[in-house]
C-alpha cells in the first residue's frame, strides 16, 4: 500500500495546486446529491401528507395542510438539482481537462530531458501512448476516484444526522449499512479488481504496439511472408484484452449487485424499524415515508463507485509508466556556460559512443579539431555514425569515452537554453507542427516580424510559392507538414533555422529533395548566413563541390571511425 501511495504521490500533489477548484467541484457534487435526496424525501412527505389530509377531510375530521411551503421547496430542490448537476459537469470536466493538459505539458517536459539514446530506446508509439492514453487514464483517477467517495461519505453523515432528528435507531442503521457499502464499493472493489485493471492497461498497450507495427511494417511483413503470423498474434492479444475486460466487467457487476442488494435490504430494514416506531405513534406517516424514500435514494451516492474503483489498477499502471519518465535524471549534468569571450571551436579527443545493448560502438576513438568560424564536411554512408556525432555535438548524448569540447565546454553539460542559443542543427527528419507557416517559423524566434519571415523564406527559394498561396504566411502546413512536399518541408525547416543566431551550425543533407538550380540558390544564401559561424556539413557524398563553399576541413566517417577525406 505504501508503494502504491508513493507512486501516486507526485500526481496527488497537483491537487494541492488546484485544491480550490476541486473543493468547489466536490461541493457541487454534494449539492447535486443532497438536492436529489431532499427532492425525493420532500415529495414523498408532501404526497403522503396531502393524502392523509384529504382522507381526514373526507371523513369529516378537521385537518389543514400548508401546501405552499412544501410545494415551493419541491420546486426549489428541482431547480437546484438541475442547475447544480449542469454546473457540476461543466466545472469538474473543465477542471480535469485543464489538469490533463497541464499533465501533458509536464510529461512532454520530462521527455525533453531524455537524451537521444533513451528516446530511441523505445518506440515513438510508446511515447505517444504515455502522452495520450496514460494521461487520459488519470481522468478516471481524478474525476471518479478522488471526489465521489468523499462526497458519498459527507452525504452519508448528512443523511444520518437528518434522519436522527426523528428516528435515531434508523439513522444508526443507515449510517452503519451505508458505511459498509461505501467500503465495499471503494476499498473492496479496488483490491478485487486491481490486478485486472492493471493488466487491462498492459493489454491495451501491447495490442496498440502490435497494431502500429502491422501498419508501419506491412511491406516487410508481406515480403517475409509473416503477415498472417503477425495478424494471428494481434488476434491473440485482442482476445486476451477482451478476456481481461470481461473479467473486470463481471467483477464490477458482482459488486454493483452486492451494493444494490445491501441497499435494498437496508430499505426493508428501515421500513420495518420505522413502522415499529410508527405503530407506537412516535412518528407521523409522512415522516416515515420521507425516511424510507431517502434511504432508497441514498444508493445513488454509491452505485457508480465500484466501476471507478475497479479501474484503480489501470490508473496505477498508467502512473507507473509515467513515473519511469519523471524519475529520469536530466541529461544536463551541470549548469556550465560558455564564456562570452570564448571562441566556438570544436575539439574531439578519443571520442567514442556505444548505445546500450549493442555489440559494436556507434563511434570509436574519434580525433578531430575544427577552429572557430571554419567549415567542415563529414561524408559517410547511412549508418556510419553521422547522426550520432550530431547528437553528441548538440549535447543530446554523452560520450561513452573520450571528450568532446565546444567552446571549451562539453555540450551535454550545457543547459537546454544555452544549447538552443548557441547551437542549431538541421536534421534529416523534419519536425513541422499542424500550424501556419508563420507559426512554424516563429518557433525559432517568437519576436520575428513578417519582414524577417519573408527574408528567410526568400533565402530558401520558397517566396514565390508562398506568395501564390491564398493565405500566404497564414497557410496551415498540416500535421507533420503533410500539406507540403518533402522538399518544401525541408526548406521551411531550414528557413526556421536561419531565424536563429547560433554560433555552431550542423547541417545534415541540407540540399536533399531539391533540384540543382534551387540547391545552388540555397547554397549562396547559406554561404552569406554562415559567415563567421562554426559549421559542419553531414552528407553521404559530395556530388557538387560548388554547393559547399568555404570548406577547409574534410573528413570521412565509416563504421564509426573518422579518417581524412577528399572532396
Amino acid at each position: 500500500m505504501s508503494a502504491i501511495f508513493r507512486d501516486f504521490y507526485p500526481w496527488l500533489k497537483l491537487l494541492i495546486e488546484r485544491r480550490r477548484r476541486f473543493l468547489v467541484g466536490a461541493l457541487l457534487v454534494l449539492t447535486t446529491l443532497m438536492a436529489g435526496l431532499a427532492l425525493l424525501g420532500l415529495s414523498g412527505w408532501f404526497i403522503t401528507a396531502s393524502s392523509l389530509t384529504g382522507i381526514a377531510l373526507a371523513l369529516g375530521i378537521p385537518a389543514r395542510l400548508d401546501v405552499y411551503v412544501p410545494g415551493g421547496g419541491i420546486r426549489f430542490f428541482t431547480l437546484l438539482r438541475t442547475t447544480a448537476r449542469y454546473f457540476e459537469r461543466l466545472y469538474n470536466h473543465n477542471t480535469v481537462l485543464t489538469l490533463l493538459a497541464d499533465l501533458r505539458y509536464r510529461v512532454f517536459g520530462y521527455l525533453t530531458r531524455l537524451d537521444d539514446a533513451r528516446l530511441h530506446g523505445e518506440r515513438a508509439s510508446d511515447w505517444l501512448s504515455r502522452l495520450t492514453a496514460d494521461i487520459d487514464t488519470l481522468d478516471n483517477f481524478y474525476l471518479r476516484i478522488l471526489v465521489p467517495p468523499v462526497v458519498a461519505l459527507f452525504g452519508i453523515i448528512a443523511i444520518s444526522l437528518f434522519v436522527a432528528i426523528w428516528l435515531p435507531s434508523v439513522a444508526l442503521l443507515m449510517a452503519v449499512t451505508l458505511g459498509l457499502l461505501l467500503i465495499i464499493a471503494t476499498l473492496f472493489s479496488a483490491a478485487w479488481g486491481f490486478s485486472h485493471g492493471y493488466q487491462q492497461v498492459v493489454d491495451q498497450q501491447t495490442l496498440r504496439r502490435h497494431v502500429v507495427d502491422q501498419l508501419q511494417a506491412s511491406a516487410e511483413l508481406m515480403s517475409y511472408q509473416s503477415d498472417d503470423w503477425h495478424r494471428l498474434l494481434i488476434a491473440q492479444h485482442e482476445q486476451q484484452a477482451f478476456s481481461t475486460q470481461r473479467c473486470l466487467g463481471r467483477k464490477t457487476a458482482w459488486v454493483n449487485g452486492l451494493v444494490s442488494a445491501g441497499s435494498g435490504l437496508m430499505v426493508v430494514a428501515v421500513l420495518w424499524l420505522a413502522s415499529m416506531v410508527f405503530i407506537q405513534q412516535a412518528v407521523s406517516g409522512p415522516i416515515l415515508v420521507m425516511v424510507v424514500l431517502i434511504a432508497l435514494g441514498a444508493n445513488e451516492a454509491l452505485i457508480n463507485l465500484s466501476a471507478s474503483f475497479m479501474k484503480l489498477g489501470a490508473s496505477y499502471a498508467a502512473v507507473r509508466r509515467l513515473n519511469t519518465i519523471s524519475d529520469v535524471e536530466p541529461a544536463v549534468t551541470s549548469s556550465s556556460h560558455i564564456p562570452a569571450t570564448e571562441a566556438f571551436s570544436i575539439r574531439a579527443s578519443g571520442l567514442s559512443l556505444a548505445y546500450p545493448h549493442t555489440l559494436q560502438p556507434a563511434l570509436s576513438s574519434l580525433h578531430f579539431q575544427l577552429p572557430a568560424g571554419k567549415r567542415a564536411v563529414i561524408t559517410g554512408s547511412s549508418g556510419a555514425g553521422k547522426s550520432s556525432l550530431g547528437s553528441l555535438l548538440m549535447g543530446r548524448l554523452k560520450p561513452t569515452e573520450g571528450e568532446l569540447k565546444v567552446g571549451g565546454i562539453s555540450p551535454y553539460q550545457l543547459s537546454s537554453a544555452d544549447r538552443a542559443r548557441h547551437f542549431a542543427m538541421l536534421t534529416q527528419h523534419v519536425d513541422l507542427f499542424d500550424a501556419t507557416i508563420a507559426e512554424n517559423l516563429r518557433i525559432a524566434d517568437p519576436t520575428a516580424n513578417d519582414e524577417a519571415l519573408w527574408e528567410v523564406i526568400s533565402a530558401v527559394a520558397l517566396d514565390s510559392w508562398v506568395q501564390q498561396l491564398s493565405n500566404g504566411l497564414a497557410t496551415t502546413v498540416g500535421e507533420r507538414g503533410q500539406q507540403l512536399s518533402g522538399g518544401q518541408a525541408r526548406r521551411l525547416a531550414l528557413a526556421r533555422l536561419m531565424l536563429c543566431n547560433p554560433q555552431v551550425v550542423i547541417l545534415d543533407e541540407p540540399f536533399a529533395s531539391v533540384d540543382a538550380a534551387t540547391a545552388a540558390y540555397i547554397a549562396t544564401s547559406l554561404d552569406r548566413w554562415l559567415a563567421d559561424r562554426t559549421v559542419i556539413y553531414f552528407v553521404h557524398q559530395v556530388d557538387s563541390p560548388t554547393l559547399l563553399s568555404g570548406i577547409e576541413y574534410r573528413w570521412h566517417l565509416d563504421a564509426g571511425k573518422l579518417t581524412q577525406g577528399v572532396i
